[in-house]
């Protein structure tokens, strides 16, 4: 991972923290199983033979389908209101940053509203982080004591939000999960603790199979924390895995018990085996503004992740909230390149989604009821992009996005022979078309266009 980043852009890896081990490290994580259930468990020998096992075709074609997402950071460090990387930052160590379990106490969190407020915006999945890099669990883990549901709140939050998506039944929850882990004695404090580096495989693998089995149908599997190419020095050697995550089998076990569920793995270079989709954070693909994107795609679907405003977590100075133009323009962008857009809110220490950034994603939803036949299901489109339009298409049918509309005609290349009619999405309204040379143009005049994204449909 880069040293820097772009001005007002932060990414889900930070400069480095101090940290000791404590009592509370020390005995708070349980032991899973050192061998498998022959009457639950899945045989990890079938796994590593089976380097082919993916997503199932229908569960592609809904991810594909669906096209837009809320991305959910939330934990401890919401209370501090600083980002979620605040641990490393402000190189807080272990034990004063387990004090914060006492104070997390969430009593205004409501599942229900959370998911209201992704369906207003329409978006058809969440994506919740389960554990962040903190270590701390968000969910009633049985292989941690350091989690949830050990907080005054008492909760399990993600429990109350599949029981939430259940009663909805047109959203999916999926679960974040992360592979480093500044806080468990396994993964950063091994020689302190005695601890081997197959004790903290078995607790990472141990808690995706609890989310794979616990919280019914989910939508995916989403790692972070594992970088490649992230330089390490002496102030974040503890960012160091003691050894291979054993993918093969984690990715195994996924696809088997949840067949329809994807897999994302934000490590920011080529997909492994068992990988279902190509990953761009703070980025379309083939950019690379961020600075630690890989700007090539491999032929797998593709999902770009965003902040709301500068942080994924909870920040209570950040001002930088991105106006609905831009975020209808990344949705529009994302899908005109075969992209879903993972869109990220950071829910506040009380347990509410802040609601500027609430009434920007319906802001979002409002032009989606209108337009939405132009992003769900749709694919990457065939007309080239201007300096005005991108497009995307499903079947003979063509979507024309006009985010910056330059005058009162639209130019375009590339628009297939067979299309003969141009209107407007919202209303039907019919717009003039015709032929120039390898030019297709249609007028638009400026008054009827909208000021978040013009749909034209092309036919």
């Amino acid at each position: 991972m880069p040293a820097a980043v772009p001005q007002n852009t932060i990414c889900k890896f930070g400069a480095s923290t101090s940290g000791r081990t404590s009592a509370i490290l020390n005995s708070s994580f349980r032991q899973p199983p050192t061998h498998l259930d022959d009457n639950q468990d899945i045989n990890a020998e079938h796994f590593r033979k089976d380097l082919s096992m993916q997503a199932s075709e229908r569960g592609l074609k809904w991810f594909q389908d669906v096209r837009f997402g809320m991305f959910i950071h939330w934990g401890l460090y919401a209370i501090l209101g600083i980002e979620e990387w605040v641990m490393h930052t402000r190189r807080i160590p272990v034990p004063e940053y387990e004090m914060l379990v006492g104070q997390f106490n969430p009593t205004k969190f409501n599942a229900d509203e959370w998911v209201s407020i992704a369906a207003d915006a329409g978006q058809k999945y969440m994506v919740i982080t389960s554990r962040h890099h903190d270590g701390f669990s968000m969910y009633d883990t049985a292989l941690s004591e350091y989690k949830v549901t050990n907080t005054p709140f008492g909760r399990d939050p993600i429990r109350e939000l599949a029981d939430a998506v259940a009663r909805r039944g047109d959203i999916k929850l999926g679960f974040y999960s992360s592979l480093l882990d500044w806080h468990h004695p396994a993964y950063r404090f091994r020689q302190e603790s005695g601890l081997a580096w197959s004790d903290y495989l078995e607790f990472l693998h141990g808690q995706v199979r609890e989310l794979c089995t616990n919280y019914g149908e989910i939508a995916c599997m989403w790692f972070d924390g594992d970088w490649p190419h992230h330089k390490l020095d002496e102030s974040n050697m503890h960012f160091l895995p003691g050894g291979s995550f054993e993918y093969e089998q984690l990715y195994g076990m996924i696809h088997t018990l949840q067949p329809d569920a994807v897999v994302i793995n934000n490590r920011h270079e080529a997909p492994l085996p068992g990988e279902d989709i190509q990953g761009f954070e703070q980025d379309l693909p083939g950019m690379n503004t961020a600075g630690f994107n890989t700007t090539q795609s491999y032929g797998l679907p593709v999902e770009v992740c965003t902040t709301i405003n500068d942080h994924w977590g909870y920040s209570s100075a950040d001002r930088n909230t991105k106006l609905p133009r831009r975020l209808v323009e990344l949705l529009a962008r994302s899908a005109s390149v075969g992209a879903n857009y993972l869109l990220n809110v950071g829910p506040t220490a009380e347990g509410q989604i802040v609601p500027l950034h609430a009434a920007r994603l319906r802001s979002v939803g409002a032009w989606l009821r209108v337009n939405g036949e132009s992003i769900y299901g749709t694919r990457a489109g065939v007309i080239a992009p201007t300096a005005a339009s991108v497009s995307t298409h499903a079947g003979s049918m063509h979507y024309v996005h006009v985010l910056n509309p330059i005058s009162d005609e639209l130019v375009l290349t590339g628009v297939p022979e067979t299309v003969s009619s141009a209107r407007l999405l919202r209303d039907d309204t019919p717009l003039e078309l015709y032929r120039r040379g390898a030019e297709t143009v249609v007028a638009l005049p400026f008054e009827l266009c909208d000021p978040l994204d013009t749909v034209v449909v092309l036919a």
